[in-house]
């Protein structure tokens, strides 16, 4: 059992560290082109529609956990920016990310890593003008963040390689910690098991994952090779994605965190609005 958990552990581990390492580095070089600051200005001032976008490009490039999105969001409000759109950032950037997107593709296919990405980049826009349209802007606290300050991007090889490098150490540990976890359940889970319990198509395993995921700290570098282990071992898409969503776009300490600079009442329509976010994504990963 212990050979084959090495040798799943290690397979698993080598393929996502390749795909890591190459598609950060190649991220971190180009970041020279990627116009952080219009993007913002775009995000204040703009048609709502050009805002929309320029806000889902802004949570594409930023490799943010659900906690580190925190401060940005907190500039955005100080900024005067539409509630709107800060909401439709706080839901987009834990879950939108190019390098979790390509491991997503390499490991998940090409098909749901894209279905991913629009079901996601949707259900946020609407979230984001629905609470908006209700009003719970007036449940935003009054809260001033002292030293958040936009970095200059430079072309540099070298600063390229040690922003992956920094980026390893912060992310890479969670990828790797969750390429255990598939190695072991790879190994140990009968896939009789998962296949009887949790590879229907009973619409209420997709809730379930979805609240089960919501307490936990888990990036989607965590997620995605425990994912992949999962649906191998013959778990359904549509519960596999919720989990993925609602472990990605919640937990305990960011939960701590927004309860700093939002009222209860704008607390608790967030954590209602990601596990309706990631029901809604595991539900419609049935039907396609």
């Amino acid at each position: 059992m212990w050979k084959e958990f090495l040798q799943s552990f290690l397979g698993i581990a080598l393929e996502l560290t390749i795909l890591f390492v190459c598609i950060s580095f190649f991220i971190n070089l180009f970041q020279v082109l990627i116009p952080y600051k219009k993007m913002e200005k775009l995000m204040e001032k703009s048609h709502p529609l050009t805002s929309v976008m320029a806000t889902l490009g802004f949570a594409f490039i930023t490799p943010f956990c659900s906690c580190s999105t925190i401060p940005i969001v907190v500039n955005l409000l100080n900024k005067k920016v539409r509630f709107s759109i800060v909401v439709i950032f706080l839901f987009a950037s834990p879950v939108l990310d190019p390098t979790i997107l390509t491991l997503m593709s390499a490991t998940l296919g090409f098909k749901v890593a894209m279905t991913y990405t629009v079901v996601t980049s949707l259900l946020s826009v609407l979230i984001g003008f629905t609470l908006e349209r209700i009003g719970f802007e007036r449940h935003v606290k009054n809260v001033v963040m002292t030293g958040y300050q936009q970095e200059e991007v430079t072309f540099s090889i070298k600063g390229a390689f040690l922003e992956t490098l920094q980026l390893m150490k912060t992310v890479y540990p969670f990828l790797i910690v969750g390429a255990a976890i598939g190695a072991l359940i790879h190994g140990v889970i009968p896939t009789q098991w998962i296949a009887a319990y949790l590879g229907g198509e009973e619409w209420w395993l997709v809730p379930i994952a979805a609240i089960i995921g919501i307490p936990l700290y888990i990036r989607l570098s965590t997620m995605i090779p425990i994912s992949q282990i999962m649906i191998l071992k013959g778990m359904a898409l549509g519960p596999v994605m919720a989990l993925m969503i609602s472990s990605a776009g919640a937990s305990l300490p960011e939960l701590a965190l927004l309860n700093s600079i939002f009222k209860k009442k704008l607390v608790i329509a967030f954590v209602a609005s990601v596990f309706m976010m990631a029901t809604l994504s595991g539900l419609l990963f049935y039907l396609i």
